[in-house]
């Protein structure tokens, strides 16, 4: 059960680490070797995203990342079968991150027992609201899967609370409002928005969107339990490449 793993790893550290891949950005190759190098460097959970042509929640950086990984023609079942060999060659929980059409096209059935077959521990679905998830939520339940849902900045205490009855393993909290890679204030006013979080479920929290440096870790350390890391990283794999992954990893601690 994916939260009891992190409740697990929760008491050794004060904080995990979770990244964020493109499956096939900037190709198949590369993102094995990104995977083995973010698991050495330390990272706790893995999200793995399938490249979708219209990812809403995502920015610049891993809007092109879709694109590119799209051009290479890479398939969904190609994405199974990479979440398969890295899901059996790294001990950390793995988890796919896509849009709700993929699932849709698939099979939600299908695709929930795909993922079990993989070895994989749930999904982060953005665009797929818990009203609307009936089927996802049966097929993920029957399948031993956490379905992960989304806290916004906005989101009311009464909704957190709604949303968080239909979720498990953990809660994703987005730190802003908007779309990945852009610049956020770790301030006051985010700890405070980590604090209702908090008093709205007993999951785990992770917290992403423009998380990037040590500064912006030690910040959350104590507000939120998972510090998330997407755009930062296919920043510097693009302008510094695999090694300087690892090294963005490790520097996080």
């Amino acid at each position: 059960m994916l939260e009891t793993t992190i409740r697990n790893k929760l008491a050794q550290k004060d904080i995990l680490l979770m990244t964020h891949i493109v499956i096939g950005y900037p190709n198949l190759d590369t993102s094995f070797e990104v995977v083995r190098t973010m698991v050495e460097a330390g990272v706790d959970l893995m999200e793995l995203q399938i490249p979708f042509s219209e990812p809403m929640a995502d920015g610049s950086v891993i809007l092109k990342a879709n694109q590119d990984a799209l051009a290479t023609g890479i398939t969904v079942d190609q994405c199974f079968d990479f979440a398969q060999q890295v899901a059996r060659d790294y001990q950390i929980p793995f988890l796919f991150m896509t849009y709700y059409n993929i699932l849709f096209k698939y099979g939600v059935e299908a695709f929930a027992e795909r993922m079990a077959e993989c070895g994989l521990c749930g999904a982060i679905v953005p665009d797929l609201p818990p009203e609307e998830a009936d089927e996802y939520l049966a097929a993920m339940n029957r399948h031993g899967l956490a379905p992960i849902f989304i806290f916004a900045p906005n989101t009311g205490e009464t909704r957190m609370r709604q949303i968080a009855a239909h979720g498990s393993g953990f809660i994703y909290c987005m730190a802003r409002k908007g779309v990945t890679g852009l610049q956020t204030d770790f301030s006051q006013q985010l700890g405070g928005h980590l604090a209702h979080c908090r008093a709205a479920t007993e999951l785990p929290l992770a917290l992403g969107f423009g998380v990037k440096d040590h500064d912006d870790v030690q910040f959350i350390k104590g507000k939120a339990d998972i510090a998330v890391v997407g755009s930062e990283a296919i920043r510097v794999l693009d302008s510094q490449g695999v090694a300087a992954v690892g090294d963005l990893i490790r520097s996080l601690r």
